[in-house]
């Protein structure tokens, strides 16, 4: 379903349905959108229509570019925030929860400032709105055996989902989503499903290791997967390189994925509608002048280049890994495959060492007292102290997320449910409102959910319906995980077995169909009942492993709805609400840690860092992450004074030196959560920099 054009009072609504984004344009005048064919634009778009006005304005200060007929950037609203254009052809390109494009043939005037952004032109003029979906669906399925020459031919052809083999494949939405897979009987490749003409192929071993660990470098590069001896990656312009040469399989795959991607990125610039990032200045000294010159050469040429390139040269400017994904050797798996593809997601094979679970309770409180913690109240389970299946231990990852798709409960990672991405594909197009649940079902937890509503409460520039239930029956709280909301935020007591419910216990493994999209379960020793919620219909939620603190958990609680409003992902939510915080590591994401509540109000979320410097300045490290729509590649525009470059997003820009009152400005504007002196602040950050004086 393609995103929707209409007036509205004041001004145009651009909104995506499937995605539960929108867009709101005022304008100078009444207008009713007239559709025009997409097919017409230069730039690809899902919808169009043709307004009539003087005047646009973004009320939010969003990532706006000016480009001429030819693709050619002339202005940057961000670092040039008020130009006069002569009459030109000109397309607006804005950069919000849906891709927006203005097309008009006038002179125009840019004014960007702290509230928005305002397009004039200097008499009513014809203007065709464009809106395109971040939203993107497999386009098929693959059938395949546990056979390794079947298994090789199914994850050659995921690749058939690439939109180009040019650089501009490091966009997220020229790569698109890879066929589904399942194992039958026989291989079966639809008619449709075919793996571009790259001249590559990757040589590999008759193994699953071997080939999962491969999956997303022979996705990204189009390369046929062949048997081999040794793994090798050859081209047919002549290149024999040995994918053991950078420390073994693992390393040297990521590797060689990682460079190559980056150097895409780098090279997409010298494209129609292209962008330079901060980035390609600061190796430009390593790529040389020549670089631009590999645009317009095919992928099997540029390969040998990109692979000159000495990884460490670049290391440093890569952009933090959104996913990294771990298998057990096991042929099901290949089902999950173009789910973690479809992220670009790093992929290891692993049999992890089983830790004892025993003493997770005693840990929270020993941790917790330690840490300074007092009124140790708490949210216990009835059961005995160890989770119901093993805990596997993964090694450390530097990615935002490390996901663990085996079996038994993953300490250090999140607990992938493979459920949970086809229970995605399912959900029905919903234009109305947020919904959010507040569930209270346990004595003395009043704190946190009034702290959680205010907060959600909060979204004055969003739709959003919000509601709280306290002292729920086990029918009435059945009813509710049936029923459907965007997001439930739990607070009560969980066993293993089920909530803990005035009139008994309610097992969600009993639903047979969940409605809940997103969750926090904000009770002890959630895990199981989480794992229960994806597997009987939900996307994806934060439980937690063992009981936890009262205090402990209220402060979670918190920093978690205020993260969600300000459209972090719930990886990257649970990942700053744990900085700084004893109990952090005792919780973790089931399910799909892509799934976001509400939509980011500047493009890509951001968390800050800030140091006070004692001199009246501060120093400011910005940290981007990547919206739900968004992917590897995207390519984000910290809004922090005196920065003038994009770049490649998770990733961090800065340090920004600001002085103390520009600093309390900026938050003031941006509401973006900071970490000062080692603690996360969510709410308040200009309150907390002021009493700091400067």
């Amino acid at each position: 379903m393609d995103p929707t054009i209409e007036g509205e009072e004041g001004g145009i609504e651009i909104r995506d349905p499937i995605e539960r984004r929108r867009v709101s344009l005022g304008t100078d005048r009444a207008v009713r959108p007239a559709d025009v064919d997409p097919a017409g634009l230069r730039v690809p778009v899902g919808a169009a229509a043709l307004v009539t006005v003087r005047e646009l304005v973004l009320s939010r200060l969003v990532d706006l570019l000016v480009r001429d007929a030819d693709g050619e950037v002339v202005v940057d609203a961000n670092s040039a925030p008020v130009r006069t254009l002569p009459e030109a052809e000109y397309v607006v390109e804005v950069t919000a929860p849906i891709k927006v494009y203005l097309t008009a043939e006038s002179a125009l005037e840019l004014v960007a400032g702290p509230d928005g952004v305002r397009i004039g032109f200097p008499e009513a003029t014809d203007v065709v709105v464009g809106a395109r979906s971040y939203h993107d669906r497999p386009s098929g399925t693959i059938t395949t055996t546990t056979d390794p020459d079947d298994l090789r031919a199914a994850v050659s052809a995921l690749s058939s989902a690439l939109k180009t083999t040019g650089p501009e494949r490091s966009y997220p939405t020229l790569r698109g989503h890879p066929p589904l897979i399942e194992l039958g009987e026989s291989l079966s490749i639809p008619d449709g499903i075919a793996r571009p003409e790259t001249g590559v192929r990757l040589e590999l071993p008759p193994t699953l290791e071997a080939l999962f660990t491969a999956a997303p470098l022979a996705y990204y590069l189009g390369a046929d997967v062949v048997d081999g001896e040794q793994p090798r990656l050859v081209t047919d312009a002549g290149v024999e390189f040995d994918l053991t040469a950078e420390g073994g399989l693992e390393s040297t795959v990521r590797r060689v994925l990682e460079r190559t991607f980056f150097l895409d990125c780098l090279l997409r610039g010298e494209g129609y509608a292209g962008v330079d990032l901060h980035e390609r200045a600061a190796v430009e000294s390593v790529v040389g002048p020549e670089f631009e010159r590999l645009y317009d050469e095919p992928l099997a040429e540029r390969l040998p280049a990109y692979l000159d390139v000495e990884h460490g040269e670049v290391a440093e400017r890569l952009p933090r890994w959104r996913l990294v994904a771990c298998f057990p050797p096991d042929p099901a798996g290949v089902e999950t495959l173009p789910f973690v593809l479809d992220e670009l997601a790093a992929v290891r094979v692993r049999t992890p060492e089983r830790v004892p679970a025993s003493g997770l309770r005693g840990r929270v409180v020993s941790e917790y007292l330690a840490d300074g913690g007092s009124r140790p109240f708490v949210r216990r389970s009835s059961a005995v102290d160890a989770p119901a299946e093993p805990v596997v231990a993964l090694p450390e990852s530097d990615a935002v997320e490390q996901v663990w798709f085996g079996p038994g409960t993953p300490w250090n990672a999140s607990k992938g449910v493979p459920a949970s991405y086809r229970n995605a594909l399912g959900r029905e197009p919903d234009g109305g409102p947020i919904d959010i649940t507040v569930v209270v079902n346990g004595a003395g937890m009043d704190e946190e959910s009034r702290a959680a509503a205010d907060v959600y409460r909060d979204w004055e520039w969003l739709p959003s319906s919000v509601s709280i239930e306290t002292g729920l029956s086990t029918v009435e709280l059945r009813r509710t995980l049936e029923a459907g909301t965007d997001y439930l935020h739990y607070v009560g007591h969980v066993d293993p077995g089920g909530f803990r419910c005035p009139d008994g216990t309610l097992d969600a493994g009993s639903i047979d169909d969940v409605g809940v999209d997103a969750f926090l379960l904000n009770g002890c020793r959630s895990y199981e009942q989480g794992v229960a919620l994806v597997e009987r219909g939900a996307l994806g939620g934060v439980v937690t492993l063992s009981d936890v603190i009262n205090d402990g958990a209220v402060d979670v609680g918190r920093a978690m709805a205020g993260l969600l409003n300000r459209g972090f992902p719930l990886r990257a939510a649970l990942s700053l609400a744990r900085v700084g915080h004893v109990l952090g590591g005792y919780y973790l994401v089931v399910g799909d840690g892509t799934v976001d509540v509400a939509q980011s109000e500047n493009g890509a979320p951001m968390a800050c860092e800030v140091e006070p410097l004692g001199d009246g300045t501060v120093e400011l490290t910005a940290h981007t992450f990547l919206p739900s729509e968004g992917g590897m590649g995207t390519a984000a525009y910290p809004l922090v004074p005196s920065n003038d470059r994009h770049s490649l997003a998770p990733g961090s820009s800065g340090p920004f030196r600001l002085d103390a009152e520009e600093a309390v400005r900026f938050f003031e504007r941006f509401t973006s959560p900071a970490v000062i002196d080692g603690e996360l602040v969510v709410e308040g950050v200009p309150d907390r920099l002021d009493a700091q004086g400067p």
